[in-house]
């Protein structure tokens, strides 16, 4: 059988970028590339029902070897985040002694222990990392490799009692688009569980609620020399916007359940000005205090340079996948007793995001969210050690088993 590690090399080197301004599913064609080498695996090693859709999403099942059990989905996202470069990718494979990781010479570029104290518990470990100019693509490559060499084990040892395993993999999760076209009727899983998240020991169904905020300004450009109590600075007007909010609720200055607005694009001139906020927060109620500041600084704006001057449109994006998973806690103690079983200690915690389960959930398929042993994502510093991937598929192992 095939090294879960093996896996994820191959899948890693796969650009899989999505593009937010896109309209099509997938967003972005590369990812056909990895949808269709993963179906051409999946049959390779057995998996009779492998295909991908029309959309992008790819779909496949492991037949029961035993009666009386529910029927679990596995799913991970094959996307990878458009904000550092994801093609020409150079993954290197490291023996971490402890210190500092040294992943550009020439450029200079390393993980500071300093900066990320956390690398010390990696100490002792192989790690995977990037060579400091793209991403890795553990989230949430690594999922995927997680689940596939899962798959591999099951199929090739029948002593490992479980009832019927659906697969799913999803295009355009960290645009927020990964359920839009997940079929959940025909994935047919009475419950399941996404591998995107970090550290294996934590348990993840609490996540943000979302929504985004698109800000536009209009200006009215006059020569500088004659402007005076007649030119209106779109970009100016901008940036008092974004002074207006509040400054201790940015993602700078917040953690745990705490919620923030969070700038993630700008631009403009004199004439014209655009920014993009998401706006987060767990508790439903705060976030929607959070988008009428968002509409009071609107109306505050418009009475000051003039209705019309400021447009904002705000979209929600997913809620909070507690409400659902409050009432099937029985997907949660199986997570954790399988934790337990191969010597992790559990913990609960928020997911300071979201993930496909959380959309998933009010699809009607609960859903809650596994770690994958990766961290650093969406950047050039993340990192996965080989030895926790093989813990991941054998804690995936424990929860589906009879």
């Amino acid at each position: 059988m095939e090294h879960v590690s093996e896996r994820f090399l191959r899948y890693a080197k796969i650009n899989t970028t999505s593009d937010e301004s896109s309209s099509t599913c997938p967003s972005s064609k590369v990812q056909w590339d990895l949808a269709n080498l993963l179906v051409k695996e999946m049959l390779e090693m057995g998996i009779a029902d492998a295909r991908v859709d029309e959309n992008g999403y790819v779909y496949g099942s492991i037949a029961a070897n035993c009666e009386g059990q529910p029927v679990i989905g596995l799913i991970a996202h094959m996307d990878t985040v458009d904000a550092v470069p994801g093609r020409d990718f150079n993954p290197q494979v490291i023996d971490y002694k402890g210190g500092d990781i040294c992943l550009n010479a020439e450029k200079g570029i390393y993980i500071r222990l300093a900066d990320f104290p956390e690398m010390a518990e990696k100490t002792g470990k192989h790690l995977i990392v990037t060579d400091g100019t793209t991403v890795l693509g553990a989230d949430d490559k690594a999922g995927i490799a997680e689940i596939m060499a899962l798959c591999e084990r099951l199929l090739n040892d029948d002593s490992i009692k479980h009832g019927k395993i659906c697969i799913g993999f999803t295009p355009d999760e960290e645009i927020g688009r990964g359920a839009d076209l997940f079929n959940v009727k025909d994935f047919g899983a009475d419950f399941a569980y996404t591998a995107d998240g970090g550290a294996l020991h934590e348990v993840e169904y609490e996540n943000f609620n979302a929504s985004s905020a698109r800000v536009i300004v209009h200006g009215r450009n006059i020569h500088p020399g004659s402007a005076k109590n007649r030119m209106k600075n779109a970009a100016r007007i901008a940036m008092e916007f974004d002074s207006m909010l509040p400054e201790a609720q940015r993602p700078e200055h917040t953690e745990g359940y705490e919620g923030f607005y969070h700038l993630c694009g700008m631009q403009g001139d004199e004439e014209n000005a655009q920014m993009v906020y998401i706006l987060r927060d767990h508790d439903g109620d705060k976030l929607e205090e959070k988008k009428e500041t968002i509409r009071r600084i609107e109306s505050f704006l418009n009475a000051k340079y003039g209705a019309g001057t400021v447009e904002v449109a705000i979209r929600d994006s997913y809620r909070n996948m507690r409400e659902v998973i409050e009432q099937h806690m029985y997907i949660i103690d199986r997570a954790e007793k399988a934790m337990k079983e191969i010597g992790l200690t559990p913990v609960r915690v928020p997911v300071r995001g979201g993930t496909d389960g959380a959309r998933l959930s009010f699809m009607g398929l609960p859903c809650p969210n596994l770690g994958t042993g990766g961290a650093n994502y969406h950047g050039i510093y993340e990192h996965i050690a080989i030895e926790d991937m093989e813990i991941a598929v054998d804690m995936l192992q424990k929860i589906i088993e009879a």
